[in-house]
């Protein structure tokens, strides 16, 4: 019987060159294969997305794009591809492929989200808590918090990227849970040895993820390799809502013609939808996002219709409402909780107990806002965010029936709020 085990530590040798150059036109990009001397030894990335896949990591060296008159990225804008030994303050187990696209991609969320210190974990490239809090109220410590407790279970073996320096309080908050890695802009005098007592956590120090809004006004080349080895490439998803005047009235027309008009959403729900259609940047589509002052509450991810992603993300709301209420409450998860209370009369009393108030506070959900990457092509998701006290909604609009999504909201007591973003945020 072979050690299924002894997969995960061993490490994969590739055999891709040291460098790699693209020739788009007369455009010329080279790349340098990244490694690094860790234990004495040459190393490179650990392997691939799984064990038996070599890969290897490439960072752009030389040459820059001018398709089409925009601003593209170029050498000098690498963050995780230029993560050098020095910055790599412990190796851990060091990293493999999913370890720096999950940093990656909280780059790529927190790129527009530079005005308040903010917080972000990742599982499987996707976000599973993300949080903005200003300083004044308890800042990076506060914001990781919140991304913390929005999705505890998911939370489990994640990446956590921020965009200020790591004060002690995030540092203890993130040496008491398992997590892969930790990546911050620096980190404040005794926070390293903090962390270290997870001696298999890789601890990156990225100076640029505290510089992410000279980033924000240009694009990078996205490729997307077939399964034919065919290659499609395309211009980076890049945010148009910046600001809360970036978002467009929800206006539309019924088959009648008669032009119907969503309520405009107030200041702090203009905040929590500008916060929420930054973190839908970096989650895999189908996708809606549950948001309230400035945390998620429930992120679905990758459904294939819009009302069973809505549906599913509350289920995982009450889901982790739940769950929260017992840990903070017996040290236990829901789901050992449950399994305990099978032969425990006093559990089983504290399990009904938690189920009821998980039920009447609906899982975290009333007060809550919503973004959705892609229009409503009904309005049924619009109506089971609505029956859980969501009070405003992002979406792009350009749906057939956005009058009909409209009138939903209007038809709420009390009205919920549209705007439309104007753009689809669609990721795969």
């Amino acid at each position: 019987m072979p050690d299924l085990k002894a997969m995960y530590s061993t490490i994969r040798k590739d055999a891709f060159p040291e460098t790699m150059t693209i020739l788009l036109g007369d455009e010329r990009l080279v790349y340098e294969k990244r490694v690094w001397t860790l234990d004495g030894e040459e190393k490179g990335l650990r392997y691939g997305e799984n064990p038996d896949q070599p890969a290897a990591l490439y960072a752009l060296k030389e040459g820059s794009l001018s398709l089409g008159g925009l601003a593209w990225r170029g050498p000098g804008h690498g963050i995780v591809s230029r993560l050098d030994e020095a910055q790599m303050i412990q190796a851990g187990k060091h990293p493999g492929k999913t370890n720096l696209t999950d940093v990656d991609n909280g780059a790529n969320i927190l790129q527009y989200l530079t005005e308040r210190p903010a917080a972000v974990i990742l599982k499987h490239n996707n976000p599973c808590g993300a949080a903005w809090v200003p300083e004044a109220e308890g800042g990076i410590a506060e914001a990781l918090s919140r991304a913390f407790w929005s999705d505890r279970i998911a939370a489990f073996g994640g990446a956590v990227v921020v965009n200020r320096t790591l004060c002690r309080a995030a540092a203890e908050t993130i040496a008491a849970s398992y997590f892969e890695v930790v990546a911050a802009p620096a980190f404040e005098p005794g926070v390293v040895d903090i962390l270290k007592g997870r001696k298999n956590l890789r601890i990156m120090e990225l100076p640029g993820l505290g510089r992410l809004e000279e980033l924000v006004g240009s694009a990078w080349l996205d490729i997307k390799s077939l399964a034919d080895g065919g290659i499609i490439v395309q211009k980076s998803f890049q945010n148009r809502i910046l600001a809360d005047a970036d978002f467009l009235p929800a206006t539309a027309r019924t088959k009648d013609g008669v032009e119907v008009v969503a309520r405009a959403p107030d200041r702090d729900e203009l905040s929590d939808l500008r916060f929420a259609w930054a973190v839908e940047a970096g989650v895999t589509s189908n996708s809606v996002i549950f948001v309230r002052n400035g945390a998620t509450v429930a992120i679905g991810t990758g459904e294939q219709d819009r009302v069973g992603c809505a549906e599913l993300t509350i289920h995982k709301a009450y889901t982790k409402y739940a769950d929260s209420l017992a840990f903070r409450e017996c040290g236990l998860s829901l789901y050992e909780l449950e399994q305990r209370a099978e032969g425990d009369a006093a559990l089983a009393a504290r399990l009904e107990d938690i189920r009821a108030r998980t039920r009447e506070a609906r899982g975290g959900l009333p007060g809550s806002r919503l973004v959705s990457d892609g229009f409503f092509p009904f309005r049924d998701g619009v109506d089971v965010a609505v029956a859980q006290g969501v009070t405003a909604i992002a979406q792009p609009g350009g749906s057939l029936r956005d009058a009909e999504v409209i009138m939903a909201c209007n038809e709420a007591v009390p009205q919920v709020a549209m705007v439309f973003t104007g753009q689809r945020s669609f990721r795969h």
